[in-house]
C-alpha cells in the first residue's frame, strides 16, 4: 500500500515536471518568435499605429510585457520588477521596448522554473476568475500570441516580412 502511495506520488510529480518543462519550451519559444518580430521591426517603426486610436507598435509589445507581469505575478504572488505598466514606463525605443519585453518573458520562465505542482495547481483569482497557476500561465500565453498576431500587420505596413512561424 505504501509502494502504491509513493509510485502515485513520484507519478503525478513526475507529470507536472514534465508539464513545467514542456511550459518552459513553449515559452522560450515564444520568447524567441517574439525577439525575432522584435529585431524585424526597424527603428523607425516603433511608434507606428495603424490608425490613430490603436497602440504603436512598441505599444503593443509592452503591453505583452504588461500581460506577463501581471498574470503571473497576480496568480504567483511574485510581482514583475516594474513599479508601474511597461506601456507608461519605458520609452517606445527599439533597444528599450526589446529589452523590456524580453525581460518579462524571462521572468516567466525563470518562475516556472521554481513552481512546484502544488503552487501550479493552486487556485487564486485573476480579474475575478478563480484560476489556477497553470491557467494563469496559459491564459498569459494566449495574450502574448495574441498581440504578437496583432504586430504582424504594423510590420507589413512598414513593408517588413513578418517573421515564419515557429510552432516547434
Amino acid at each position: 500500500m505504501l509502494f502504491a502511495l509513493v509510485a502515485t506520488v513520484f507519478s503525478a510529480t513526475t507529470v507536472r515536471a514534465q508539464g513545467n518543462d514542456q511550459l518552459i519550451a513553449d515559452w522560450t519559444r515564444a520568447r524567441a518568435y517574439t525577439k525575432a518580430y522584435l529585431d524585424a521591426m526597424p527603428e523607425d517603426g516603433y511608434g507606428l499605429k495603424p490608425k490613430p486610436e490603436m497602440r504603436s507598435f512598441a505599444g503593443q509589445m509592452l503591453h505583452i510585457a504588461d500581460g506577463n507581469y501581471f498574470l503571473i505575478g497576480t496568480i504567483t504572488g511574485k510581482p514583475g520588477p516594474l513599479k508601474d505598466s511597461a506601456e507608461k514606463l519605458i520609452t517606445p525605443t527599439k533597444e528599450a521596448t526589446t529589452k523590456a519585453v524580453l525581460d518579462s518573458y524571462d521572468y516567466v520562465i525563470n518562475l516556472l522554473k521554481t513552481l512546484t505542482p502544488a503552487q501550479m495547481a493552486a487556485k487564486g483569482k485573476v480579474e475575478g476568475a478563480e484560476i489556477t497557476g497553470l491557467q494563469s500561465f496559459d491564459k498569459a500565453f494566449e495574450h502574448q500570441t495574441h498581440h504578437r498576431g496583432q504586430t504582424t500587420v504594423y510590420l507589413r505596413l512598414k513593408g517588413v516580412t513578418p517573421p515564419g512561424e515557429m510552432l516547434f
